[in-house]
């Protein structure tokens, strides 16, 4: 038994975003394929770690490439793609377990998002995706280039939220901010 399957093979759009105030940031994924819109909910930190895995095995490929690499170093100036989430987000679930891969046969990107079962929000943790249990799923197919270009814009999304404080380097909230460099007194 398995749940709904949202593919996207070289979608017009793969990106990171959110909705809401910095501090109050909900995370997506949003894949766009002609009329197709499939967003997924998940933590800052799996947009960050999805960022930073993308350019490592994207490094390994071009590493390992015999000859001449078509896997870009970085991003390229033509395909950046800083424009926000396709509005209204409705997110189809939230990612529990994801996992990425590089085809070798068709020399693509692939990017899964398996849903956070309740089972695994009653646990704590986030299992490995079992035929036994129904879960949906995004599957994401990219080019080297849309895959280096995800990465930049998570780096970017996750970096763009509340400032640090000078002091302790920790968040600021609008509200204000209680550093522990100054006994607890609010700044």
């Amino acid at each position: 038994m398995s749940g709904h399957v949202f593919e996207h093979d070289s979608p017009d759009r793969f990106i990171p975003g959110t909705v809401g105030m910095p501090g109050g940031r909900t995370f997506y994924l949003q894949a766009v394929s002609d009329t197709s819109i499939t967003s997924v909910l998940l933590e800052k930190e799996q947009v960050e770690m999805l960022g930073e895995r993308i350019n490592e095995l994207l490094d390994t490929v071009r590493s390992k490439s015999v000859g001449e690499s078509n896997i870009p170093v970085s991003a390229l100036p033509d395909y950046v793609d800083n424009s926000g989430l396709t509005m209204p987000v409705d997110a189809e679930f939230r990612v529990g377990t994801m996992s990425l891969g590089w085809d070798t046969r068709i020399h693509r990107l692939v990017v899964e998002c398996f849903e956070l079962s309740e089972a695994d929000r009653e646990a704590g943790i986030s299992a490995e995706p079992h035929e036994d249990t129904e879960r949906d799923v995004l599957r994401v197919t990219l080019d080297a280039v849309q895959a280096r270009e995800f990465a930049r814009h998570a780096e970017l999304v996750v970096n763009a939220g509340r400032a640090d404080c000078p002091f302790c380097s920790l968040p600021l909230d609008p509200e204000g901010h209680v550093c522990p460099r100054a006994n607890g007194v609010a700044r």
